[in-house]
């Protein structure tokens, strides 16, 4: 089996900070969301993996994986350009695929359990495609599949008003090559893309199986900024304390704090996990970093009060002002205005910003 990343989206609901970058690349807690994808591909066994790259953020995308040797698969990269919709993109890797059964992963996407249950029940034999599922609380929210006894899926309907069921698509499909066949008979939905779920209906109507498989714990698209901040609550909430740079008073650390190679949290300065910092930052002596934070590489922290929030990299954060629920992008700056009032700031700022609080 392969595995199909597709990661040509061009982040428009995340800006502005991709103004400058691809959203597969926006951090949480210090990893790209992209590479989260990848490593739910590897533990499941799939080594061989496509990524299909749009005409933005293409050679950041490259640059970062590389061949993928460094992760541990072999990545072949695959230009979709202008993104006309999903079936478009899994159309495009038809010639990676060949013969095999492939995994597609949306690029923006992430799983708390990873992929290893929903691939090993995978039936090639049996089924021409799979699809992950989840229980919703508004199923006429989303797009919801009806199912039959023996839980195989019998139709899909896009934000129904009598939903069939509370089980809602979540962004993972399992498929054999019978789908190229029915995306190369795809018209263009109202909204001028080729729909995956229209491919699937074609399946289900050649009388093809298509098995659903329920996935527990969280998953989450990382599509907008309020998304990225609740992705990184949910990943620090798992980590475990791993500290490698240097930490001068270790009173100032308590709770699951990560801190990378190079960075120096210096005396005085109060770090509250679950936090995650990179490498060579530095957090100075009047400064807090509070629960749900990540800090990325190459930054500066003073004299300020942050949580709940993400830092990109390359940031300085100087501002007297309590800062919470942000999400600044890389190289962004946020300095103090001494004639504003104090107050508790919610922001979003673009790559190479700067702002004063």
């Amino acid at each position: 089996m392969k595995g199909v990343i597709l990661a040509g989206g061009t982040g428009s609901r995340l800006r502005p900070i991709t103004h400058t970058g691809p959203k597969q690349l926006v951090p949480i807690a210090n990893k790209p969301v992209l590479e989260y994808a990848v490593d739910d591909l590897k533990d499941a066994g799939i080594t061989e993996i496509g990524i299909i790259l749009g005409n933005k953020g293409r050679d950041e995308i490259q640059e970062y994986f590389g061949d993928g040797a460094e992760f541990g698969v072999d990545i072949t990269y695959i230009v979709q350009g202008e993104p006309l919709g999903l079936a478009h993109a899994v159309g495009c890797a038809r010639d990676f695929v060949s013969d095999d059964s492939f995994v597609v992963y949306l690029g923006d996407d992430m799983m708390r359990e990873g992929i290893e249950d929903l691939v090993a029940d995978f039936d090639a034999e049996e089924y021409a495609a799979g699809i992950g599922l989840q229980e919703v609380d508004e199923p006429s929210r989303y797009g919801i599949v009806g199912r039959n006894e023996a839980g195989d899926v019998t139709e899909l309907v896009e934000k129904p008003e009598d939903p069939p069921s509370n089980l809602a698509l979540i962004g993972i499909y399992l498929f054999t090559p019978e789908i190229f066949e029915q995306i190369e008979g795809l018209e263009p939905s109202w909204r001028g893309e080729l729909e995956i779920t229209d491919a699937i209906q074609g399946l289900l109507d050649k009388g093809h199986r298509v098995q659903s498989h329920v996935v527990h714990g969280w998953w989450k698209d990382t599509g907008k900024p309020g998304d990225v901040l609740h992705a990184n609550r949910l990943v620090l909430d798992d980590i475990e304390s791993d500290i490698q740079g240097e930490v001068q008073d270790e009173s100032s650390i308590t709770g699951r704090v990560e801190i990378g190679e190079g960075t120096v949290v210096e005396e005085g300065a109060v770090v509250r996990g679950p936090v995650s910092i990179g490498e060579n930052t530095r957090i100075k002596s009047e400064a807090y970093v509070g629960p749900y934070s990540s800090i990325g590489d190459n930054c500066e922290v003073d004299n300020v009060h942050i949580e709940s929030s993400v830092a990109i990299g390359e940031n300085t954060i100087t501002a007297d002002r309590t800062i919470v629920d942000s999400l600044l992008g890389r190289e962004a700056s946020v300095t103090t205005n001494k004639d504003k009032q104090p107050a508790g700031d919610r922001l979003v700022i673009g790559q190479n910003s700067s702002l004063e609080l």
